[in-house]
């Protein structure tokens, strides 16, 4: 039901679904769970405690569920957890949780190009694209449909918003709004990520009504939480979406560029 080459190591201690194909010399460590129809490359390495989901592509030398890079972590069971219609290209490694039981996770069709590192303790949503050489640290938080570029370096901690698109060879040290473009270092908003937005489907009345979150944000005199309740008042949801981003934020966001 398996096509496994015959240079593969596949514990006997793991579980397989159906369908799945695994190419030359490919690691599969004790207790990896995987499910249907995935595309496992040579030299892909699945350490113990990875748990693979259906229809993923993972190509040459993918290292997933390393031991977490933090010296105060001591070896115990935690996971690495990848979704369905995942695509992890050449050298991507994702890291294990920290904490008992906890797990990194991804969720469906997000595509990591080559060279990216996911930290320990990561939460992934859905159709996330990172691009070359970007660095995840831990326990980030990566909304739907996020865009991140190549070199880009994320801070520990940090959450970045649904839709949101920031640009190549960015650092980012607090949080990144959604729905917006955040580039340069230091990081900064440079408007709205209107590409996004309409390719991810957004109707023109929202995008207008985004448009006036982002002036009553960024382009008026008024304290924070006055520009906060002015922009929940818009009737949208995704409006009000930005406005419960930016209250449960522990880090501060990045600014516009003008604003500061």
């Amino acid at each position: 039901m398996n096509e496994i080459h015959p240079t593969a190591i596949v514990s006997d201690k793991a579980q397989l679904g159906q369908a799945n194909r695994i190419g030359s010399y490919a690691v599969i460590e004790d207790g990896v769970l995987i499910g249907d129809n995935n595309d496992i490359a040579s030299h892909v390495v699945l350490k113990k405690y990875t748990r693979l989901g259906n229809n993923n592509t993972l190509a040459e030398h993918v290292v997933l569920a390393g031991l977490p890079q933090d010296l105060g972590f001591k070896d115990k069971p935690t996971y690495v957890e990848l979704g369905d219609g995942n695509t992890l290209r050449e050298g991507v490694t994702i890291n294990r949780a920290t904490k008992d039981n906890g797990a990194t996770r991804l969720g469906n069709n997000n595509y990591l190009m080559a060279l990216v590192h996911v930290g320990h303790d990561c939460q992934f949503g859905n159709n996330i694209i990172i691009a070359p050489s970007s660095g995840i640290g831990g326990h980030v938080q990566i909304a739907d449909k996020a865009f991140i570029s190549g070199g880009v370096m994320v801070h520990q901690f940090v959450q970045i918003g649904c839709c949101a698109m920031i640009g190549g060879n960015t650092k980012i040290t607090q949080d990144t709004l959604p729905y917006m473009m955040t580039d340069g270092v230091p990081a900064t908003v440079h408007g709205l990520n209107l590409v996004g937005l309409k390719r991810a489907g957004f109707k023109l009345d929202t995008i207008k009504s985004l448009k006036e979150a982002y002036r009553l944000l960024f382009c008026t005199p008024l304290s924070l939480e006055e520009k906060l309740l002015q922009i929940n008042a818009i009737e949208n949801e995704h409006a009000r979406a930005l406005v419960n981003f930016i209250r449960v934020s522990k880090r501060g966001f990045h600014r516009d560029k003008q604003a500061g």
